[in-house]
């Protein structure tokens, strides 16, 4: 057994950095199509954002500033995420996002999470994805295929 856990570990160990980027370039284009929706279509979004409630109580403050705010994050660390460029400060900052979006958008299901009330709702909120691959690319790093890593490399060397 000991034998065919450290064979599949080895492997595993090889598939990392590929894994990692492809979970960048699927969620990272994925936050790029959203960042565009967002500031392609800002009254629409502009609207939906008025209709939210931070903490399922307060209004969202400035509605237009926050559609840019996010549409922006969400565009800009998308492409840097596929790139693999400054990946976890954005995954900071997109943590930080899907956050805030379950803090307005998604705080019922927040409420069904913390009172045992079953975590499908948490899990099927559509920010649950993208705050689980800033969290993996936080703590993972963008894996060895990324700009990132080429420029660290570099840097490490002194070069």
């Amino acid at each position: 057994m000991k034998k065919l856990h450290d064979c599949l570990a080895a492997v595993g160990g090889y598939l990392q950095s590929l894994t990692l980027l492809f979970v960048r370039l699927a969620w990272g284009f994925q936050l790029y199509e959203s960042g565009v929706g967002h500031l392609t279509h800002v009254a629409k979004t502009t609207e939906f954002f008025e209709s939210l409630k931070l903490f399922g109580r307060f209004p969202l403050p400035a509605p237009a500033l926050n559609v840019y705010v996010s549409g922006s994050t969400e565009l800009v660390g998308g492409i840097l995420l596929m790139l693999g460029l400054f990946s976890r400060p954005v995954a900071v900052l997109l943590f930080f996002n899907f956050c805030v979006a379950y803090a307005t958008a998604g705080w019922s299901e927040i409420g069904d999470l913390v009172h045992f009330r079953g975590p499908d709702n948490f899990i099927n909120d559509a920010a649950f994805p993208f705050l689980v691959v800033s969290l993996l690319v936080f703590a993972f790093g963008p894996g060895r295929v990324a700009l990132d890593a080429l420029i660290f490399r570099k840097s490490a060397s002194g070069g």
